[in-house]
Formats: C-alpha cells, sequence, structure tokens
C-alpha cells in the first residue's frame, strides 16, 4: 500500500484535474449554447434554399447551365476534412479521421486525393498518410459567413479550373450534445435533380429561371459549407462538454477511492503507534 505522503499527493493532483475538467466543461457548456442555436436557426433557411434550387433546376431538364455541375471523369478528388484545433474533445477529431479514411478506402482508392483540413487536429493526421492540400486553422477564430464565403470560392475556382473533379465534405452533424453524426457530403459537381410531376411552379420568373439558379448554386454552396462549419463548431463544443462531464465523474471517483485508501492507511498507522505505545508501556511495567 503506497504510503500516506504519496497517496496525499495523488489526491491533490487529482482534486486539481478535476478542477481543470470541471472548468472547461462549464466553458464549452456556454459555448455550445451559443452555436446550438446559430445552427439550429440556420438549418430551415439552407433547407429551404437546397430545396428551391433543386425545384428550379428540375424544370429546367437537368441543364442547369452552370460550370459547377459539369459532370466528368473523376482522376483528382479534394477531400475537405473539418476537424478542430484543440483536442479534449473525445473522439470528436478521430471520428473524422476514420470517416475520411474509410471513404477514400471505398470510393476513392483508384483516385488522385488531396486533404484540404478545416482545423488542424484531423489534418496533422491525415498528411502523414495522405497528400496534403492546404490547411486553414484560423477560420473558427471568427466564423463568419463572409469568412466562409471566401473558402467556398477558392473551392468552386478549383473546381471551374479543373484542378478537381469532385470536391467532398467530412464534418461532424450536431444531433446533440452527446450525439455528433459523421457526414460525408458531395459539395462539387452539385448533383443533377429529376423532374417531379407533381411539382408545379405557378410563378413569374425575372429575369428567368436559367439565371435565377445559376445566381442561387453560388449562393447556396456557400452556405452548404457554412452550415457544415456551423454543424462541426456545435458538435466540438458538444462532444468537449461531454468528454469534460465524463472526466470530472472519473476524477471524483478516483479522488474518493484514494481518500478512502489514505484514511484507511492512516487508521492502521494511528493503531499500529497505539500498540506500540501499549506495548512500551508493559515493557516498563515488567
Amino acid at each position: 500500500m503506497a504510503n500516506l505522503k504519496e497517496l496525499r499527493s495523488r489526491i491533490t493532483s487529482v482534486s486539481s484535474t478535476m478542477q481543470i475538467t470541471s472548468a472547461m466543461k462549464m466553458v464549452s457548456a456556454a459555448k455550445l449554447s451559443k452555436a446550438q442555436e446559430a445552427i439550429e436557426a440556420m438549418r430551415p433557411y439552407s433547407e429551404k434554399l437546397t430545396q428551391i434550387l433543386q425545384d428550379l433546376s428540375a424544370t429546367l431538364k437537368g441543364d442547369s447551365g452552370s460550370r459547377f455541375a459539369e459532370q466528368r471523369e473523376v482522376k483528382k478528388v479534394m477531400i475537405v476534412a473539418i476537424s478542430s484545433n484543440r483536442g479534449l474533445a473525445g473522439a470528436f477529431n478521430t471520428n473524422i479521421v476514420k470517416g475520411v479514411k474509410h471513404a477514400i478506402a471505398n470510393e476513392y482508392s483508384d483516385k488522385d486525393v488531396y486533404i484540404y483540413g478545416l482545423g488542424k487536429k484531423a489534418f496533422e493526421i491525415l498528411k502523414k498518410d495522405y497528400k496534403a492540400y492546404k490547411h486553414n486553422e484560423s477560420i473558427f477564430d471568427t466564423l463568419t459567413f463572409d469568412n466562409v464565403a471566401e473558402i467556398a470560392e477558392e473551392l468552386m475556382n478549383e473546381f471551374v479550373e479543373g484542378n478537381f473533379d469532385k470536391i467532398v465534405l467530412v464534418y461532424n452533424q450536431f444531433k446533440n450534445a452527446a450525439t455528433q453524426i459523421i457526414q460525408t457530403e458531395q459539395f462539387l459537381p452539385i448533383p443533377t435533380f429529376e423532374a417531379d410531376s407533381e411539382i408545379e411552379l405557378d410563378y413569374i420568373f425575372e429575369p428567368s429561371k436559367l439565371e435565377i439558379v445559376k445566381d442561387l448554386i453560388p449562393k447556396s454552396l456557400k452556405t452548404q459549407l457554412f452550415k457544415a462549419l456551423r454543424d462541426s463548431f456545435a458538435s466540438e463544443h458538444g462532444a468537449r462538454m461531454t468528454a469534460m462531464h465524463k472526466a470530472t465523474e472519473n476524477a471524483t471517483e478516483l479522488r474518493d477511492s484514494l481518500k478512502l485508501s489514505y484514511n484507511k492507511a492512516r487508521q492502521a498507522s494511528i493503531t499500529n503507534e497505539i500498540l506500540e505505545i501499549v506495548g512500551g508501556a508493559e515493557a516498563l511495567s515488567n
């Protein structure tokens, strides 16, 4: 059994760790509240924009006239891995790495794949095994639509110029604080939509449906990337809050166990001292 000094030192260490994890949990909970409100407010807009684009594109009989819809033989693929800049978030970043590797192994094993990292944790791991395009770890410092739009425009230009034939997003979709769902989502080329005979659009279009679709597509792509980053941002804080909650619980259990061991060791030490005193007194009386 460890001596009393060692036990006291371990109790102090575990208590300090428990205070840190508890503080990190509260910070993540506060950040999660804002991030959750942001993504939940954005989803209806994103879904409606996508629906309008799909309905309009379908009525054009698959010919949107957009350079972003060009379907060509896939030889070169960019995978945008969206992770975090910090750890201590459970399996949040590890799941992104697994998602990217699964996509490459199952869909793009014979393709020339490059990794674009938004957030550094997954990128640092993936760049060891795959070709690195670039990474951006500052995007989460100021997560605004304008900043994300610049990245989206960069991706769109890479596709239009023929540098990549397909661009895919891999990110954590926020469900709740304890659950994040890995999404592998095609970014470019935009998918074509089949016309639904039940859809009847009784609208007057100005200037024309084709021109409207051409304007909507860039906005829709920027919104799609922004939503993915918002989802990932909320998921990160949810995962970290959950991880720190569990770490605090484990630290509490360990501290209580160490205190029990310390009290037993202290009781045994006191008992031994009493026995030694009693034994010494008996020896003197004899």
